[in-house]
């Protein structure tokens, strides 16, 4: 079953280009009934794995904006371990049922406004004038996101960059998964270090999300991305109220 998730997890960030973190966290949730702040961690590693692979990728097609990666990192490091650290205070707290109010409010937060972002009209080049240094005060609470519930860094990274930068949209693809899988990578070690993660499980999803990177990969140009992103999105606000549902019966239970 591990293998199969792995693979279907990869198999549609491939195809949509959905962050490996936001879609990982609930179905481990969810599906498998692992605690969250371990599949956090998971998220976070299976996130860096994933963008491993394509990282050279974009470096080699010189498609990665250095000096505003350079501001998005000013920000978004400090904040992935202000997020992780925070997650770390909720675990030993036992605050289960209010990580997980949390984590539900940000998936419906996320797919929410990726649902009515998915309505405008697509732009072959960005008319925003470079106001890159703002990206650093942007980035850090999207960091603190990551380390915290390891979602939407892709999403928003995305948003800021066609907002406040005037490159190009093979640039911006390339610029914010190099920056995805930078702070993913910080926040898996800080992850790994606080013991918040397991191994076995990560490396069976790994292994399965290798023939689904490929597979994403071979069916990209034949399937439509845009409608497919949209039902994941809306999938996602379904798992995020599943989440927000939960949590309410079991605070309303304790009271």
């Amino acid at each position: 079953m591990q293998y199969l998730i792995g693979f279907l997890i990869a198999l549609f960030i491939a195809l949509t280009g959905v962050g490996a973190g936001t879609i990982t966290v609930p179905i481990l949730v969810l599906f498998l009934g692992v605690p969250a702040p371990i599949a956090i961690g998971i998220g976070l590693m299976f996130s860096t794995a994933v963008k491993l692979i394509l990282v050279p990728a974009q470096i080699a097609r010189r498609n990665v904006a250095w000096r505003t990666l350079g501001y998005m990192l000013l920000g978004g490091v400090p904040g992935v371990l202000l997020g992780s650290l925070f997650l770390q205070h909720l675990m030993t707290a036992g605050s289960q049922n209010t990580l997980n109010a949390i984590l539900g409010a940000i998936l419906v937060g996320t797919a929410s406004w990726q649902i009515v972002y998915s309505f405008r009209p697509m732009r072959e080049h960005s008319s925003a004038r470079d106001r890159s240094p703002l990206l650093s005060w942007l980035m850090f609470p999207v960091g603190a996101e990551v380390g915290f519930s390891s979602a939407s860094a892709g999403a928003l990274g995305s948003a800021a960059l066609l907002s406040f930068t005037p490159l190009a949209p093979t640039q911006v693809v390339g610029t914010d998964i190099v920056f995805g899988f930078l702070v993913s990578l910080i926040g898996s070690g800080a992850h790994w270090f606080a013991h918040a993660a397991d191994p076995t499980l990560l490396l069976e999803l790994i292994a399965g999300g290798v023939a689904g990177a490929i597979g994403g990969t071979l069916l990209g140009t034949r399937i439509p991305r845009r409608p497919l992103r949209f039902a994941l999105w809306v999938w996602i606000l379904v798992l995020g109220g599943d989440f927000l549902f939960n949590s309410y019966h079991v605070w309303a239970a304790t009271r």
